[in-house]
């Protein structure tokens, strides 16, 4: 079993209050609740809050581990090096006894240390380890692996617990009445199969299954399943979700740059099949458990796969996959290898086992 080398481990007594720097992107922050999980499991009587940008707010304020958020503003209040200083002076005001750094950047090492937090914990990444005083050393080894064992592997050297098996998002009823209201809106029938469509993607086009190839499937979804097909993602997918739209015989509901996150969440929850490229939206279906077909291109599933223990991963291993590359520079076999029927028959066996 793999072991990350640390030369002290956290405390357990008298923590009382706990600042957890949260990571910048959708995905990644839901990546990261099975690490805070085991901070609530090490530290049950502490209060935990987690630092984190706006628009991956929600994703820790639906963490049933995470007492508080705090917006870190970049683009207002904590603009510039005066936001940062500002920032500092406002945790150092809430008065931290620890600091757990998620996020990578030295950044956040630089903020913890300004805010006066005497403990500064994570990985020694970004040339920050002299900010810390538990340095993790991060090795080959573990940037190989998933990357929930990634933020794990880092709080076990610190001596945590293991941390629950989830749920790491938890929804309140008045997200699923709002999530209801919004069905009965558009018309949905909750008798009949709700089936959620990510056909963008954040890092480029690299990691994006066609939109013809999604119309087709929804299409065939709809005629054999008597299926609602939602399709998500952010103001900047309304171009590829657009474009499934147009290439679908039937009518969709794209609700891309619709919703704020949080209910997006709670729709997905209303979901029994989710079928994302590796998107955020994708992380979020894992981590609410919902059934999930993921079709991976230009990345890596062993290392960001969602997590949940319902998902079915589509990927083709050509010779030069994983490339994390943007936009692809060759033929693009590693999605173009992907058909339809392929997922079709991932779903139907979904839908034929409800």
């Amino acid at each position: 079993m793999m072991q990350l080398r640390n030369t002290k481990k956290l405390s357990r007594y008298g923590v009382e209050r706990i600042l957890i720097r949260g990571t910048n992107w959708i995905g990644d922050a839901v990546i990261t609740l099975a690490a805070i999980s085991a901070v609530r499991e090490t530290y049950p009587q502490a209060r935990i809050f987690v630092l984190a940008k706006p628009w991956v707010a929600d994703i820790y304020r639906l963490c049933p581990y995470v007492d508080e958020v705090i917006v870190y503003e970049n683009s207002c209040a904590h603009h510039g090096i005066s936001g940062i200083f500002r920032l500092a002076k406002e945790l150092k005001a809430m008065n931290f006894g620890v600091a757990i750094l998620l996020q990578n950047a030295i950044e956040a090492a630089i903020i913890a240390r300004l805010a006066g937090i005497p403990v500064r914990a994570g990985y020694n990444t970004d040339a920050r380890g002299f900010l810390l005083t538990h340095a993790v050393v991060r090795t080959k080894a573990v940037k190989k692996i998933h990357q929930t064992g990634y933020y794990v592997k880092m709080l076990k050297a610190l001596g945590c617990e293991e941390g629950q098996k989830g749920p790491y998002l938890s929804l309140a009823d008045e997200d699923r009445q709002k999530a209801g209201c919004l069905l009965q809106d558009y018309g949905m029938d909750e008798d009949r199969p709700i089936i959620g469509m990510a056909p963008g993607a954040t890092y480029g086009p690299a990691k994006k299954w066609f939109p013809e190839r999604f119309a087709v499937l929804a299409d065939r979804l709809k005629e054999e399943f008597s299926a609602q097909i939602i399709l998500f993602g952010s103001e900047g997918d309304r171009g590829t979700t657009a474009a499934v739209q147009r290439k679908a015989v039937h009518p969709l509901i794209d609700l891309a740059g619709v919703t704020d996150l949080r209910t997006a969440v709670s729709l997905i929850a209303r979901c029994c099949l989710f079928i994302s490229n590796d998107s955020g939206l994708m992380h979020v279906a894992g981590g609410l458990n919902v059934p999930t077909i993921a079709i991976f291109g230009s990345t890596n599933p062993l290392t960001t796969s969602p997590i949940g223990d319902k998902n079915t991963i589509i990927y083709r291993g050509v010779d030069c996959s994983p490339c994390l590359k943007e936009t692809c520079p060759t033929d693009f076999r590693c999605m173009d290898l992907i058909s339809t029927d392929e997922v079709y028959r991932a779903a139907k066996r979904v839908l034929c086992g409800m």
